[in-house]
């Protein structure tokens, strides 16, 4: 079995794309040979900042032999019909076709046989078909070729069984060659096979894994950061893209100097990671060190010195910048901020951020008195200027610091505690992994921003549809659930989104779809937390729910019934009563759904189901209205005893049709007892 490597080597790749880009090769690589019918053991693939890197191991030499029968035209069809499929079986004359009578007339009939072919031969189209089909988010033209990639590409290297295998790329040079890291190995390496590729690079100052960059950057992190008896702030995002950024990782530490530490430690932290790509230090307590770690593409001679001065002179005049900006941005008054939102477009159809604003104010009074521990004042004021450091020179440099930094503004104009701490709370969660606020003016705050961005958006038919969702409501909706249920809030949804809606003007009532909505969204959060899809249909089905704790308690209910033997057992009687009635309505063209004529009783147990049934419907309500859900379904297990002796001792179709009627309507009794409950037909299993 043969190999096969193949290096495409290029001026910097994105780090941002060369994941996606190493993933779709290997996928159009194996999908080629696949469908060539070359078998192969192993296809991998790897990047770095300066190449893409194929690896086929254990590839067969020729692709495998084929024998195909293909029935043709019935003898004596138009000379057209013949002709094509002479051409499409590779066949010059009727000559080289069999006869044969199928029963239904005589057709002819083509054995086609292909031999196998080398694998020398096919790869070159295979290979060149999957470098044209790769696609980038971005790509450009460049003078040695007719195609366009990602960055120019300077060289590629293509071997099979250690031989070149000669690719058509227009004039990018195709062989056995290729280059380390730019400075520390500059010379050309030639290799002859995937092990001497994979040593030569490492010797050449290049990891050509990813994972191992990355492994290397965090231990090279963790130790200088250690020797400093600190701690590295964990950043795996900035971490992936640095490992995207270096062949040859050298951690080294900076220092900031001390006039600089007295800026809010999330502006300096996102100062260094935005714009240097620096790590920050955290000391014993978890506050901000004054040194930084930077990965450095480079081993150098003097051991970084002169790259860490560099780094350090050109971070203190970043950080110079944002000293003037918090400097100037201190200066001007919480009014000036909120007035300068006039100018600010939320949506052209939603008004500015200064009527948003208003309508937070508005919107988180209404929440307060449902949220425990709030109070309506803090919240409105927390509200209302929730969105006011979006005109702030340094969010306008550095958006992802909205809301932190207007908490900052906001302690320095002496506002209370609970509201600057709400203000830099009001966007979270801002995803699964997001902490949720539990103060309870943040959580108010919070909710009043998320519900207005969705009563808005969806009273303008601005909903998410498909895979578009190009203002976040799914993520919002999410927010909302998450905030409702983690601090156990007993909140009439429908009504809240009516209210929300009265704060714009024109659009239609959103409330009816926007509770359709997040009952698809609780489905979504609730199957993430392992809930089964049908125990959360089941309790959703009537779609009147809008309290989330208590809907999230009834699907636990469900959840425990079930679990037990008792709950099992009245599920597969449930089902059989309901069948029963389901078709005999359908052959009756009725329904049964009246209350049965306890006169008609021929059989004790008939009776007992009877009363079982009123005792259950009657104690479950009320349990049920009391929020005392696993009570309720506890009634609905007990009536297994009398629906399991219904069974067994009464025959529902008899002759006598008002018996018979009288039956089938205690079946549905049973179906609508339980149906009071949850929606059982929407059980699986």
């Amino acid at each position: 079995m043969a190999e096969l490597l193949l290096e495409l080597l290029s001026e910097e790749i994105p780090a941002r794309m060369q994941p996606g880009a190493a993933q779709e090769l290997r996928r159009l690589v194996e999908t080629k040979l696949e469908e060539a019918g070359l078998a192969f053991e192993t296809v991998s693939s790897a990047v770095t900042p300066r190449r893409l890197a194929l690896m086929v191991t254990g590839l067969a030499p020729m692709t495998r032999a084929t024998s195909e029968e293909r029935r043709g035209p019935r003898q004596g069809a138009p000379p057209a019909a013949i002709d094509g499929f002479l051409k499409s079986a590779g066949f010059t004359d009727l000559g080289q076709c069999e006869l044969r009578d199928t029963g239904k007339g005589v057709f002819y009939f083509a054995h086609i046989d292909r031999p196998g072919r080398a694998a020398r031969d096919i790869l070159p189209a295979l290979l060149r078909a999957a470098i044209l089909e790769l696609a980038w988010p971005k790509s450009m033209r460049f003078p040695a070729a007719r195609f366009r990639w990602v960055r120019p590409l300077t060289s590629v290297v293509s071997l099979f069984e250690g031989e070149v295998l000669p690719l058509e790329l227009d004039a990018v040079p195709v062989g056995d060659r290729t280059l380390g890291h730019r400075f520390l190995s500059p010379e050309p390496i030639t290799v002859t096979s995937i092990d001497d590729y994979r040593t030569k690079l490492k010797a050449a100052h290049v990891v050509l894994e990813a994972a191992e960059r990355r492994r290397l950057i965090e231990e090279g992190l963790n130790q200088a950061a250690a020797a400093k008896g600190l701690k590295v702030k964990p950043d795996p995002d900035l971490l992936a893209e640095v490992a995207g950024l270096v062949e040859w990782p050298v951690v080294l530490m900076g220092r900031i100097e001390q006039d600089f530490m007295m800026l809010p430690p999330e502006l300096l932290a996102t100062v260094m990671r935005a714009h240097q790509k620096y790590f920050a230090c955290l000391d014993a307590q978890g506050k901000l060190a004054p040194y930084f770690l930077v990965c450095a593409n480079m081993a150098a001679s003097d051991g970084g010195k002169a790259i860490i001065a560099g780094n350090e002179r050109v971070l203190r005049a970043r950080l110079s910048d944002a000293r003037f900006f918090w400097e100037q941005d201190l200066k001007i008054t919480q009014g000036a901020r909120l007035a300068k939102l006039e100018g600010r477009v939320f949506h052209a159809k939603l008004g500015t951020m200064r009527e948003k604003a208003g309508r937070l104010m508005r919107l988180a009074v209404h929440l307060a008195p449902s949220t425990p521990g709030s109070d309506g004042q803090s919240a409105a004021r927390a509200a209302q200027l929730a969105k006011s450091d979006l005109s702030s020179h340094m969010v306008g440099e550095f958006p992802e610091l909205q809301g932190i930094m207007g908490r900052y503004y906001a302690e320095a104009a002496g506002e209370p505690p609970e509201v600057a701490a709400a203000i830099a709370a009001h966007y979270a969660p801002k995803g699964p992994d997001d902490p949720c606020p539990h103060d309870p003016t943040s959580v108010v705050v919070a909710l009043a921003d998320k519900i207005d961005t969705l009563a808005g958006f969806f009273s303008i038919g601005e909903e998410p549809t498909g895979s578009k969702d190009p203002f976040a409501l799914r993520r919002a909706a999410l927010g909302v659930i998450r905030l409702i249920l983690e601090n156990g809030l007993r909140l009439p949804l429908l009504d809240i989104f009516r209210f929300a809606y009265q704060g714009f003007t024109g659009g239609h009532d959103p409330s009816g779809p926007l509770l359709a909505f997040f009952s698809d969204r609780l489905k979504v959060h609730l199957r993430e937390e392992g809930v089964r899809h049908d125990l959360i249909a089941a309790i959703m089905a009537p779609g009147s729910e809008d309290d989330l704790v208590r809907l999230r308690a009834r699907v636990d209910a469900l959840t425990g019934f079930l679990a037990d033997e008792n709950g099992t057992n009245l599920l597969t009687a449930y089902r059989r009563a309901a069948n029963i009635v389901r078709i005999e309505e359908k052959k009756d063209g009725i329904s049964y759904n009246g209350d049965p004529d306890r006169t008609l009783f021929e059989i004790p147990a008939e009776g007992t189901l009877a009363e079982q049934l009123d005792i259950a419907s009657k104690i479950g309500k009320k349990c049920a209205d009391g929020e005392q859900f696993i009570q309720a379904m506890a009634h609905l297990a007990a009536l297994r005893g009398p629906v399991d002796e219904f069974f067994a001792r009464v025959t529902v179709n008899v002759p006598v049709s008002a018996v018979r009627a009288n039956r089938l309507r205690l079946l549905a009794r049973i179906r609508n007892t339980l149906n009071e409950v949850a929606d059982f037909s929407q059980i699986e299993g």
